[in-house]
């Protein structure tokens, strides 16, 4: 027997350390080739790390959340002499092929982010044929669940799983009743005691450092409105019954994109993007908003381009598009960066007010809360009116309060009088 050291591979593009955020083996574990030994993240993808190898894990190189540098041991594996030199050719052959990592998103927004992709590379040049296609999310809910995924059947691109293929395995084979009965059923009153160590590692991290610069950076000023979308809602539930089974159906999304894209030529200092440290800020003529999307990997921003030349159903198309393909780990690094300004919604989540966190370098991000009907006095008699609020983040170094004001009351004025929205 033998002792093969498989080190980080050289993953290219200049990198010279990655985060390792995942092991999937332990000491002691038997294991083949081809196998999944753990995973890294760089700023550009989420890399497999394959066993080249047939053996038995001796010692790991390092924990979870660790920065490693290329080159680094990241594992022993004790192979029997006879596979020690196929082994040194597999190694040679990690080493020598890079994967191409995939774009990293660059776009965050409440709370601001900056992850990089989920699409999973490998970073060894033997054949993977076997290895089912899943994102970091799945993998890690399938372990949760206890499935194997190779069996279950792939729904995405090339055969990659799904979320919804792992609700649609679960629902195929429930979990046998000595399963369901060994979890513990909780009564009323019961104590509950104990604690869990989470490691704040990979996507998450690369959130949490995102949300941390950007209120270090950007003083926050935030600016709290309510309006009236009584008119609007009527006329997006006309739209939707005049086009319905033709046209995609509206939500208030596209309404306040128009809104958006409407009131801006008149604020140029907030579509813009702020670099400190050169002291410049950029205004940009074109609207590229962008969407805070919640993804099982964590959140993203993609980004709806020249939303100034999109109609309601273009806007409400182009959101479905993109918002799919982040859920999906299927967008490109193009779709995930070059915002301008930035929507964030909870949707029926929404609550009354938010102070959601600006998507640096951009100065401003509208967030929407939920629509409520309550009272309100019009004319001196009180009526029910859906009534919702925006609320809003400015950077108060380049956005004056009363410029950030002015600004809200435009897309109020619009969303309150829906006709406005096509109107030059």
């Amino acid at each position: 027997m033998s002792t093969h050291v498989i080190k980080m591979p050289d993953i290219g593009e200049g990198i010279a350390e990655v985060e390792l955020v995942a092991w999937h083996v332990k000491p002691g574990d038997q294991v083949v080739e081809d196998q999944l030994l753990a995973d890294v993240m760089t700023d550009k993808a989420t890399v497999e790390i394959p066993s080249p190898v047939i053996g038995r894990v001796l010692a790991l190189g390092g924990e979870v959340g660790q920065t490693m540098a290329v080159g680094s041991e990241l594992i022993r594996i004790e192979v029997a002499a006879s596979n020690e030199a196929r082994a040194a050719k597999a190694e040679q052959a990690m080493q020598a092929v890079a994967p191409t990592p995939a774009p990293a998103p660059a776009r965050a927004s409440m709370p601001a982010a900056a992850p990089a992709s989920t699409e999973r590379r490998p970073a060894s040049a033997a054949s993977k044929a076997e290895r089912p296609i899943a994102s970091p999310a799945v993998r890690s809910r399938a372990w949760e669940l206890g499935i194997d995924l190779a069996a279950v059947r792939g729904s995405g691109t090339a055969g990659r799983i799904m979320q919804a293929d792992l609700d649609a395995h679960v629902a195929a084979h429930p979990p046998t009743a000595r399963a369901t009965a060994a979890a513990p059923v909780a009564r009323a009153g019961a104590q509950r005691d104990g604690e869990e160590k989470v490691s704040i590692v990979g996507l998450r991290r690369r959130i949490a450092l995102k949300m941390q610069e950007s209120k270090r950076r950007i003083p926050h000023y935030s600016y709290v409105e309510e309006v009236d979308v009584t008119e609007l809602e009527a006329l997006r539930a006309r739209l939707n019954k005049k086009w319905e089974g033709q046209r995609a159906r509206l939500t208030l999304l596209p309404f306040l994109m128009r809104a958006i894209v409407t009131a801006l030529p008149q604020f140029p200092q907030i579509n813009a993007r702020f670099d400190d440290e050169a002291g410049v800020l950029t205004r940009h003529a074109a609207v590229h908003l962008g969407i805070a999307t919640q993804t099982d990997a964590g959140l993203l921003v993609p980004v709806v381009r020249h939303a100034e030349a999109l109609d309601l159903w273009g806007s409400a198309a182009e959101v479905a598009r993109l918002a799919d393909a982040a859920r999906a780990g299927r967008a490109t690094r193009d779709e995930l960066s070059g915002s301008t300004i930035t929507i964030t919604s909870l949707g029926a989540l929404g609550g009354i007010v938010t102070t959601p966190v600006i998507n640096h370098p951009e100065v401003a991000i509208i967030g929407v809360n939920r629509i409520v009907e309550r009272p309100v006095i019009r004319e001196g008699l009180v009526v029910a009116r859906q009534m919702m609020n925006l609320s809003s983040s400015f950077d108060h170094r380049v956005v004056d309060g009363y410029l950030a004001a002015e600004f809200v009351q435009a897309l109020r004025a619009s969303l309150e009088a829906p006709a406005l929205l096509f109107i030059e």
